[in-house]
């Protein structure tokens, strides 16, 4: 039986993600499989991977064969890296723990590019809810001016309107006590 190591579909329109499984290769793609491996999620920034590292690792040693999309995800979590090693220790090339040794300071370095990507990704959406927030700031200042302005514009129209009318009304009640003596 010719095993792959291959993704299933799963989620919905606009938004998949993926199930990484060992599976028949003459199975459908979403159909039945012998094990499923992992997730992958594509949508995350960087994106997501789940992987059981040790059943990925056991299933390439004995003839599985990944897909070009799952060969990179197992390349990119070092499980090509693992099998190599492997290869290079049963050749007696190196032994077991320089193996390992090569494997963690491979994961060390991959994990500190990692980390350098989100925390730059942090940066830049803190740099950009700062711009935000001033630019809010900004706005509300020159909103706050505008209604200042308008009220006083109101106030002195008021005042205006107030003076006005005790203008008329002084005038007219001295025009009859004027024109009361011209009357008799």
């Amino acid at each position: 039986m010719a095993t792959k190591i291959r993704l299933a579909r799963h989620g919905h329109k606009d938004y998949a993600y993926y199930h990484i499984v060992v599976a028949d290769s003459r199975a459908p793609r979403d159909g039945k499989f012998i094990e499923r491996i992992g997730s992958y999620n594509p949508n995350t920034n960087p994106a997501t991977v789940d992987l059981n590292f040790e059943r990925a690792l056991y299933w390439l040693n004995v003839g599985a064969q990944p897909t070009d999309t799952v060969r990179n995800i197992l390349s990119g979590e070092g499980v090509l890296l693992m099998k190599h090693l492997q290869g290079g220790v049963k050749k007696g090339a190196f032994d077991e723990a320089t193996a390992q040794k090569r494997f963690d300071a491979w994961k060390a370095e991959k994990d500190a590019k990692l980390g350098k990507i989100s925390a730059d990704e942090a940066a830049k959406a803190q740099k950009i809810a700062k711009e935000r927030l001033a630019a809010e700031v900004e706005t509300n200042k020159q909103k706050a001016a505008e209604l200042a302005k308008k009220r006083q514009e109101a106030l002195e129209a008021e005042a205006a309107a107030a003076a006005e009318a005790a203008a008329e009304a002084a005038p007219a009640e001295e025009t009859p006590a004027e024109e009361a003596p011209a009357a008799e």
